[in-house]
């Protein structure tokens, strides 16, 4: 609720917060100035957007996706910071992947919370229909912060109304992650009721609207939040897994009906190779007139060439967020079957092979999932794809890119990320993709946790004409990538496993990692260390050796939560008496 204790009802720029503090006519504008005028109202709803954190590839190292090769560099702390566990609620912010977006986004809830306050008693000449659609967007766009919220913060205020001159902060709470998921499906709902007419709250997104919140959004929203709710972390009996299982039965179901689609181009000129990597270098558009995927696109074009990319591109900076062994290990090979099953050691040095899978240890990237050779660049892998026998990456000690944790333009692990970046990108232009907040593939993913935890693997679940089993919805997603089908009959242990590989390689480096070991509660089997594999040549033949980094001490409970800045901590317990840290922090 912005900062607790600063009980300012100004809204921000030029508007008054309420009635009793309107202003005069000296320059700055009244209420009903703003809300009686056609341009001012739709530029205040302009101005409640932008307050959601983007998704972001680095990411990747608060996880167990990747290794930070920047650790090499004595000025980087945070990540440092972060594997050593000196963290603490102040300099949380500094640290985090995406700071501490606590004040933001209920800045944005707040201007959301105004804007629904006031455009009822509206005179401006916009038509009910457009008023209908401005408070659907609204409405959407409180739902995303809170969503926001509770991923990272758990337990938060559910602030869904104007504070007025005479509110009392001192009886202020922490309300339940079930109350505020109640809110995020009631807004998506209310919004969902509005017309789908061009000027309400439509399916399609027309020109220059890039960003804007839409039905296919709110659904979205509702998929993850209801996922989040039946959650272990999250979870306190309100939102079951039957309830989970119909709610992203619903999403998933209204959005194939209105159009959206796995993305499934087939790359021409070798821009990449296949359709899933493809997916991720382009730019979604706002007609959808070829991406049909992409559900909500925030954050720009990134730079994986300059900030995550090899050494021997010139102008790089850094090699970034480097894939680990365990995100490696985590791709199948391409028949479907697991190439690592698990190890025989706590180290993850001495992996137990699946010998039914083909996977040969001396050859260990041959014959991998498609998705494998779009995400990582490995030893021997083509960066011109238009030459195909050019010259390959050399990761092997002592290569053009061999492995060097000392050097942070070079991999500590043994890979580089290749997701997103282009091998056409460099320091005269820049073809590099960017992430989706939401996207079509996740919904069938969401779907198939629910409905796998709520009637099995192989159980139908019918919503309308909507006909699909958890099993179905997984292997849709596969199919895009050119892999086949979860088997049938997977006992509901056995399918919790493959789905949740699946899922860590299908988003791998967007971003949901981070917060799906968190709401599953395996974080401290996860991100207590990770591995690398080091190469060593002599003449033709080459040794493949697997290496532990040192533990990581970010892995405990407390890690499961962002913590709440501690000024704000403090401003609250002095009003209230108290305490609304978060657990360990």
């Amino acid at each position: 609720m912005k900062k607790i204790i600063i009980i300012l009802c100004t809204v921000i720029g030029l508007f008054a917060c309420q009635k009793q503090m309107d202003l005069p006519s000296d320059g700055r504008l009244t209420t009903p100035e703003i809300f009686d005028n056609y341009d001012r109202v739709k530029a205040y709803l302009n101005s409640c957007y932008g307050y959601c954190p983007a998704p972001a590839f680095n990411r990747a190292v608060y996880s167990d996706e990747a290794q930070d090769a920047n650790l090499a560099d004595p000025r980087v702390t945070a990540t440092r910071n972060w594997y050593t566990g000196a963290v603490t609620s102040i300099n949380y912010g500094g640290i985090s992947p995406d700071g501490d977006p606590w004040d933001n986004l209920y800045t944005g809830i707040r201007k959301c919370n105004y804007f629904l306050a006031n455009i009822g008693a509206s005179n401006t000449i916009a038509t009910e229909e457009e008023k209908a659609g401005w408070t659907a967007q609204a409405r959407t766009l409180r739902a995303l912060y809170f969503l926001q919220l509770i991923k990272r913060y758990g337990e938060a205020p559910l602030t869904d109304s104007l504070l007025t001159i005479y509110h009392d902060f001192s009886k202020d709470k922490k309300n339940k992650v079930s109350e505020i998921v109640t809110l995020i499906l009631a807004d998506c709902d209310s919004a969902l009721k509005v017309s789908t007419a061009r000027a309400g709250f439509p399916w399609q997104i027309y020109e220059n609207q890039y960003g804007i919140m839409s039905r296919a959004v709110a659904y979205a929203i509702k998929s993850e939040a209801v996922l989040y709710a039946a959650s272990p972390l999250y979870s306190d009996g309100t939102y079951t897994w039957e309830k989970a299982k119909d709610i992203t039965a619903e999403a998933l179901s209204q959005c194939l009906a209105n159009d959206y689609k796995l993305f499934t181009e087939t790359p021409a000129n070798s821009a990449s190779q296949n359709a899933y990597g493809l997916y991720h270098l382009i730019g979604s558009n706002d007609q959808r007139s070829r991406d049909k995927e992409t559900i909500l696109h925030l954050g720009g074009q990134m730079q994986i060439w300059k900030n995550s990319g090899l050494p021997s591109i010139t102008a790089g900076a850094s090699a970034g967020a480097c894939p680990t062994q365990e995100m490696v290990d985590r791709y199948e090979m391409s028949n479907g079957e697991a190439p690592i099953t698990g190890y025989s050691d706590a180290a993850h040095l001495n992996p137990i092979i699946n010998t039914a899978s083909g996977y040969n240890p001396a050859t260990p990237y041959s014959n991998r999932d498609p998705r494998f050779y779009t995400a990582i660049y490995y030893n021997g892998a083509v960066r011109n794809l238009n030459d195909p026998d050019g010259i390959k990456v050399e990761t092997f000690v002592g290569g053009r890119e061999g492995i060097d944790a000392s050097n942070f333009r070079n991999t500590p692990t043994g890979y580089y990320m290749r997701k997103f970046n282009s091998f056409r990108s460099n320091e005269s232009t820049n073809q590099d993709g960017s992430i989706r907040l939401f996207r079509l593939a996740e919904l069938y993913l969401n779907f198939a946790e629910a409905a796998y935890q709520a009637v099995g693997p192989d159980a139908v679940v019918n919503v309308g004409s909507f006909s699909m089993s958890a099993r179905d919805a997984v292997s849709a997603v596969r199919a895009r990538a050119g892999m086949p089908p979860f088997p049938a009959g997977m006992s509901k242990a056995d399918f919790e496993k493959k789905y949740r590989n699946e899922r860590a390689v299908e988003l791998a480096f967007e971003g949901h990692r981070y917060f799906d070991v968190r709401r599953w509660k395996v974080l401290d089997q996860t991100d207590k260390f990770v591995t690398g594999m080091r190469i060593t040549k002599n003449g033709a033949d080459l040794t493949y050796t697997r290496f532990k980094f040192e533990d990581r001490n970010c892995s405990d409970n407390k890690f499961l939560l962002y913590p709440i800045d501690q000024s704000e901590v403090n401003k609250v317990k002095q009003i209230s008496g108290q305490d609304w840290q978060n657990p360990g922090w």
